[in-house]
C-alpha cells in the first residue's frame, strides 16, 4: 500500500511542480502547537519541501480576547455552547479588527500568484483581504457536527460572509458541508498522520520505559542518559523534560493501564472518563493516564487551564483507592519534537485508549492509538465513526455520556486480551489502508489543481 502512496505523490510532485513553479503555497493556522492542526502543517511542510514545492507556515499573533471569541465559535461549531457568551456586534467588531491588521500583514508578503490556505475559524476573517490581494483562498475547517443545531447555525452565521468569498472550500467529512456554500468549490479530503513522525515512529520497549521513568510517572530508576528518539529532521533527540503529574503514586509496570490523549476541552470528557473508571475500577487493579499538553502552553485555547483545574478538583474528591490509580499529565511544549515522543511511549504503554469526546471534528488520536496496535474505546461522534469499525478495529459508544458503556468496553478487552490483540491489528490495517499522510498530500496537490482550472473556466 505505502509503495502505491509513493508512485503517487511522486506523480503528483511532478504535476504540482509543474504547476506551481514560482508560485507559493501558504498555510495560515492559529498556532503552531497542539492539536492536530499543527501536528498535520509540521508534516506536511517538510514532505512539500522535498517535493520541490515552495511551502511555507505563517501563525496568527492575537489578543488574548480574539481567541476568547473564536473558541466561542469554535464551541458553537461543534454543537456546544461553551461558555455561553454571544456572537454579536462588539464580538464582530473585535474580529473584524483583528482580521483587517493581520490581513494587512498577510497581503504584504503574499503575491497574487500564490495559493494561501486558511485553517478553521481564527482564520476565516482573512479571506476577503487574500481574495483582494488576488491570491487563490482556500478555507480548510476541521470542524463539525454529524447533525446541526442552533448552536452551530450561529456560528455558520457568522463566519459565511467571509468563508463565502473563498475560492474553494476543505472540510473533513461530508456531513460537515455548509449549505449556504457554492457546491462547486466544496472539497472533502480527511486528516491522516505521518507514520514517520516522532509521534507514530516505532519505539523499542526500553525507550519507552526510560522515557516513563524520565517523565516521573513509572517506577524505576532515572536512566543515566536521557532516552533518544529520531526527530522529525532526521536528527537525533533526547527525552529530558519531566512531566507535571497530579497523582499520587507511580504506574507500575505489572498493571493495565487506560489512556487518553487530548486537549484540556470540555468536549473531550476527561470528567466523565475519569467517572467512567471510577465504576470500573472495583475488582481490578488497572490505572487510568489522562494526558495533554501543559495547561497553558496552547495559545489558541484560553479554556485549557480551567478544564485542567476542573479535573484537579475532581480528582481530589474521589476516594484515595479510586484517586491512587489515576494519573493527570501535563507533557512539556518547549520541544515539539520531545512531547510528541512523549505521547508516543504513554500510548504504546497503555493496554486501552479512548477518546470520550462529546463533539469530534476528526479526532487524529483515534489514528495514532489505531496506528500502535491498541484497541482504542471511542465516542461514536464525528470523523471517530470513520476511523474505527465498531466491534473490528476498536469499540465505538454510541452515546459519548454513557458512562457505564465506557466501563464495560474496558471490563471486556482486559477480560479477552486475544480480542484487544485482534482489534489491535485490525486497527493498524485499516489506518494503514486510509488514514497516513501520504495519500492526502497527493490529494492536496490533486485539489489545487482542481481550484485552478476552476478559477481559469
Amino acid at each position: 500500500m505505502l509503495g502505491g502512496d509513493f508512485e503517487r505523490l511522486a506523480g503528483a510532485a511532478i504535476h504540482a511542480r509543474e504547476v506551481f513553479d514560482g508560485r507559493t503555497i501558504w498555510q495560515v493556522s492559529s498556532t503552531s502547537r497542539g492539536g492536530g492542526v499543527a501536528e498535520m502543517l509540521q508534516s506536511y511542510l517538510p514532505f512539500a519541501s522535498g517535493a520541490g514545492v515552495d511551502m511555507r507556515w505563517l501563525v496568527l499573533h492575537e489578543s488574548e480576547r480574539f481567541f476568547e471569541v473564536t473558541k466561542r465559535i469554535h464551541n458553537l461549531l461543534h454543537g456546544y455552547p461553551g461558555d455561553g457568551g454571544s456572537l454579536g456586534e462588539d464580538e464582530v467588531r473585535l474580529y473584524e479588527e483583528a482580521s483587517a491588521k493581520s490581513g494587512a500583514c498577510l497581503t504584504e508578503m503574499i503575491s497574487p500568484d500564490d495559493i494561501v490556505f486558511l485553517h478553521d475559524p481564527q482564520t476565516a476573517g482573512l479571506v476577503p483581504a487574500v481574495k483582494e490581494s488576488g491570491a487563490t483562498v482556500i478555507w480548510r475547517c476541521h470542524i463539525g457536527v454529524d447533525q446541526s443545531n442552533p448552536h452551530v447555525d450561529e456560528a455558520i452565521a457568522f463566519l459565511a460572509q467571509y468563508v463565502g468569498q473563498a475560492d474553494g472550500c476543505v472540510f473533513s467529512r461530508p456531513d460537515y458541508i455548509w449549505d449556504c456554500l457554492a457546491v462547486g468549490r466544496i472539497y472533502i479530503v480527511h486528516p491522516a498522520i505521518d507514520p514517520f513522525s516522532p509521534k507514530n515512529q516505532a519505539l523499542d520497549e526500553d525507550v519507552i520505559n526510560d522515557i516513563l521513568t524520565t517523565l516521573g510517572v513509572r517506577e524505576g530508576i532515572r536512566p543515566e542518559s536521557p532516552p533518544r528518539f529520531q526527530r522529525a529532521d532526521g536528527t537525533t533527540g533526547q527525552v529530558e523534560r519531566r512531566a507535571e503529574v497530579l497523582q499520587s503514586g507511580l504506574i507500575p509496570d505489572a498493571v493495565p493501564l487506560i489512556a487518553q490523549v487530548s486537549r484540556w476541552d470540555l468536549l473531550k470528557d476527561h470528567g466523565g472518563l475519569m467517572t467512567a473508571f471510577a465504576e470500573f475500577a472495583p475488582g481490578n487493579d488497572a490505572h487510568l493516564a489522562l494526558i495533554g499538553p501543559s495547561s497553558g502552553a496552547v495559545s489558541d485555547d484560553p479554556e485549557g487551564e480551567a478544564v485542567y483545574t476542573l479535573l484537579k478538583d475532581q480528582w481530589q474528591k474521589l476516594d484515595c483507592d479510586i484517586s491512587d490509580r489515576i494519573h493527570i499529565i501535563n507533557l512539556p511544549m518547549d520541544d515539539l519534537d520531545e512531547n510528541a515522543v512523549m505521547v508516543n511511549a504513554l500510548q504504546r504503554r497503555a493496554d486501552i485508549l479512548v477518546q470520550k469526546s462529546i463533539a469530534e471534528g476528526f479526532g487524529l488520536t483515534v489514528a495514532e492509538g489505531m496506528w500502535k496496535g491498541r484497541p482504542v474505546v471511542a465516542s461514536a461522534v464525528g470523523g471517530i465513526r470513520d476511523q474505527i469499525v465498531d466491534g473490528e478495529s476498536g469499540i465505538l459508544i454510541e452515546d459519548p455520556r454513557d458512562l457505564s458503556a465506557f466501563a464495560d468496553a474496558f471490563r471486556r478487552l482486559l477480560a479477552d486480551p486475544e480480542l484487544a490483540r485482534s482489534m489491535g491489528e485490525a486497527a493498524t490495517a485499516r489506518v494503514t489502508q486510509n488514514f497516513l499522510s501520504l495519500p492526502r498530500l497527493a490529494d492536496y496537490a490533486d485539489l489545487l489543481i482542481k481550484v485552478e482550472s476552476a478559477d481559469r473556466a
